[in-house]
C-alpha cells in the first residue's frame, strides 16, 4: 500500500477500468488497489470477472471492488457502464480505457466487419466512455483519463492496419481531450506498451514472431503486464499532476531499435 502523504497514493479515489479481468487491465487494477483506490471493473466474461474480483479483494481487503460485464464493442454499453460505476462507487475519478483487440490483416485483405469491430472496440468505445464519465469529473474539478494505446500507434508491422490506425487515433484524441479538459483539473494521457505478454499477442503470434519481438527489445524479452501498472499509477496519482496530452512509451526499448 502507498504510504500516507505519498504523491502516489490513490486513497479516496475511485477508478473505472475496462478489460480489467486479465492482462494489463488486471495488473493496473491490482496496482491501484494497493495504492488505496476503490475499483470498478468491466469485462465480457462473468466467470473471469468474478475470479479477478476475488483476487483483488485478497490483495486489498480494505478497498471497495465492484464489477459488471460489458461488451465495449457495443456503443450503448458505455453509457450503462458509466452510470453503474458512478452509482456503485459514488464517483469516478480515474478512467482507464484498456479494452481492445487486434485482427491481423493486410490492407487488401481487410474485411469490413473486422474493421468495424476493431474501430468500435479500440477507439469509439473510448470516446463514448470518456464522454460519459467526464461530466462527473468536471463537477469535482479533478480527474485522470488514461488510454492504453500501443507502440503500434507510433510505428507498425505488416498486417496491423486496423490496430495501428485505432491506436494512433487514441494518441490524437488524447492531445485534443487534454486541451478540452485541462481547465477543469482533468489530465488525459496515453500509455503505449510494446511487446507485453498478454493473451492477445500470445494467441495471434507464432513462436518465431514472439522470439523476433524479444530480440528487437533492448533488454531481450517481452514485458509483463505488471510493468505497465507503474506508469499507470504515475498518471493516475498526484505524482503525475503536470503530465497531460502525453504518451508514455513502455516498450523495453523496441522503438529505439531502428535497424
Amino acid at each position: 500500500m502507498s504510504e500516507p502523504g505519498s504523491p502516489f497514493t490513490l486513497t479516496g479515489r475511485s477508478a473505472l477500468i475496462t478489460g480489467g479481468s486479465k492482462g494489463i487491465g488486471f495488473a493496473i487494477a491490482a496496482q491501484f488497489a494497493r495504492a488505496g483506490a476503490d475499483l470498478f471493473l468491466c469485462s465480457r466474461g462473468q466467470e473471469r470477472l468474478d475470479q479477478a474480483v476475488g483476487q483483488l479483494r485478497e490483495i486489498a481487503p480494505n478497498v471497495k471492488i465492484e464489477a459488471t460485464t460489458a461488451d465495449m464493442a457495443r456503443r450503448d454499453e458505455a453509457g450503462r457502464l458509466a452510470v453503474a460505476a458512478i452509482e456503485r462507487l459514488g464517483k469516478v475519478d480515474i478512467l482507464v480505457n484498456n479494452a481492445g483487440w487486434n485482427i491481423p490483416q493486410a490492407v487488401d485483405e481487410i474485411k469490413d466487419e473486422d474493421w468495424d469491430y476493431c474501430v468500435e472496440l479500440n477507439l469509439s468505445s473510448v470516446m463514448a466512455l470518456t464522454r460519459a464519465v467526464v461530466p462527473n469529473m468536471k463537477q469535482r474539478g479533478w480527474g485522470r483519463v488514461i488510454h492504453i494505446s500501443s507502440v503500434m500507434g507510433l510505428g507498425s508491422t505488416p498486417k496491423r492496419n486496423v490496430y495501428s490506425a485505432t491506436k494512433a487515433a487514441l494518441i490524437g484524441m488524447c492531445h485534443a481531450s487534454a486541451l478540452d479538459l485541462g481547465p477543469h483539473g482533468i489530465t488525459v494521457n496515453c500509455i503505449a506498451p510494446g511487446p507485453i505478454a498478454t493473451e492477445m499477442p500470445m494467441s495471434i503470434l507464432s513462436k518465431e514472431q514472439q522470439d523476433s519481438f524479444s530480440k528487437r527489445t533492448a533488454i531481450g524479452r517481452w514485458g509483463k503486464p505488471e510493468e505497465i501498472a507503474g506508469p499507470a499509477l504515475l498518471l493516475a496519482s498526484d505524482a503525475g499532476s503536470y503530465m497531460t496530452g502525453a504518451t508514455i512509451v513502455v516498450d523495453g526499448g523496441i522503438m529505439a531499435n531502428v535497424f
